[in-house]
């Protein structure tokens, strides 16, 4: 899985998004929704898409868009302790605001209960919500997905 490369300055600035492609497929949904044009493909539209981390200001609208869930938020120093994540969720029931819930890595293994902030719903995000969750700062890198 090839990851973007973010500038740990960057990072504690405020909200961003990160790509995480598995794999190298024809797929650009998240440069057209991209208000500030901070999502690029250079040369194929088979690569692997880049951020412009001085562009993006983390607004999460490439995250329901991308087919892949290769998408999520991330903002550091949501408070002292805690990042909050914003990941991408198709599942139904949808988690409820302040319900614990499992932190889970990219293989599903449980990291570590974390709090649901919001559930972001919207028509135009078709099947897919946005669940923003409360993690202490040192799994913000770690969690990918959550689990009821």
């Amino acid at each position: 899985m090839k990851k973007n490369k973010i500038p740990k300055d960057r990072l504690k600035k405020g909200p961003l998004v990160i790509i995480e492609c598995p794999e190298k497929i024809p797929c650009n949904p998240c440069i057209d929704v991209c208000p500030r044009k901070a999502i690029t493909i250079k040369d194929f539209l088979v690569e692997i898409p880049k951020i412009d981390y001085n562009k993006c200001t983390g607004c999460l609208l490439c995250i329901p868009k991308c087919p892949g869930l290769a998408i999520f938020g991330v903002h550091y120093n949501y408070n002292k302790m805690e990042s909050l994540l914003s990941l991408p969720y198709e599942f139904l029931p949808r988690p409820k605001k302040g319900e614990k819930v499992w932190g889970l890595d990219h293989k599903g293994k449980k990291i570590c209960k974390v709090i649901v902030e919001r559930v972001i719903e919207n028509p135009n995000f078709d099947r897919c919500a946005i669940v923003q969750i409360r993690v202490k700062k040192k799994y913000f890198d770690k969690i990918r997905m959550i689990k009821l």
